[in-house]
């Protein structure tokens, strides 16, 4: 997974070259990327444009809105293993640009039919390793994709959980105090460890009383009572196993 100072140094890298500006030069620049774009730690290649790149992983970040180093961590390695997978094609291309190159002047006896598919089989037989490590990338950065997925959409899927969690416990607590006659604001929020706001808090018990029929209130109080006394239980032994 990039850091911040990956990120950068990815994209000041990409300023200090043009790339490749001949044909040949290209093509060649193409196929050394098999062995660097796809597996290295730099996300850039000279030839990146890191405007585009910023561009597509601030998509990245818009859509799944992390929260916390490790869902940023992982929304960074989702794009950059994204980046990786749509420049395969471009990389499979530039092979073949190469060997066309290369086998220009070869079977120049032959129909000229028939020699852009001999052209073609002997790229295939010459380039054979660097094609099929390209299938092989693709294969993995494919899986390295779906396990970021799955892990960030936990974390956040768990994250989602817990603040709908502790909002209940704070709205309970609130509406506890009004029935009890006691003020109870940012402060008393803060007391009890809550990052709410009031305003927050009074949408929950809005949402509360729409679905006040569906909800035996007696039994949920004793449940998020419940609750508290087990988070603060494994605190506490968290504590004492530190």
């Amino acid at each position: 997974m990039a850091t911040d100072a990956q990120i950068k140094a990815n994209r000041e890298n990409a300023k200090l070259s043009t790339g490749a500006r001949t044909e040949s030069g290209k093509a060649k620049s193409s196929l050394n990327a098999v062995k660097t774009g796809l597996t290295g730690r730099t996300v850039l290649l000279p030839s990146d444009d890191a405007e585009a790149y910023q561009t597509h992983v601030d998509g990245f970040f818009d859509r799944w809105d992390p929260v916390g180093d490790e869902e940023r961590n992982l929304v960074q390695s989702l794009a950059d293993t994204e980046w990786r997978l749509l420049r395969i094609p471009a990389l499979e291309m530039g092979i073949y640009a190469l060997g066309r190159l290369e086998f220009a002047a070869e079977f120049a006896n032959e129909e000229e039919a028939v020699r852009k598919h001999l052209i073609e089989a002997k790229i295939f037989l010459t380039y054979r390793k660097d094609l099929s490590n390209l299938s092989l990338q693709e294969s993995r950065l494919r899986r390295q994709r779906e396990r970021d997925t799955e892990t960030l959409e936990d974390l956040q899927h768990n994250r989602r959980e817990q603040t709908k969690r502790q909002l209940d416990l704070a709205a309970g607590l609130c509406e506890q105090a009004r029935r009890e006659g006691k003020p109870f604001g940012e402060e008393q929020l803060a007391e009890n460890g809550f990052d709410f706001s009031m305003e927050q808090v009074g949408a929950r018990i809005a949402y509360w009383k729409r679905a006040e029929g569906a909800i035996n209130w007696e039994e949920y109080r004793a449940q998020l009572k419940a609750q508290r006394e087990r988070e603060k239980e494994e605190l506490q032994r968290e504590l004492d196993a530190a």
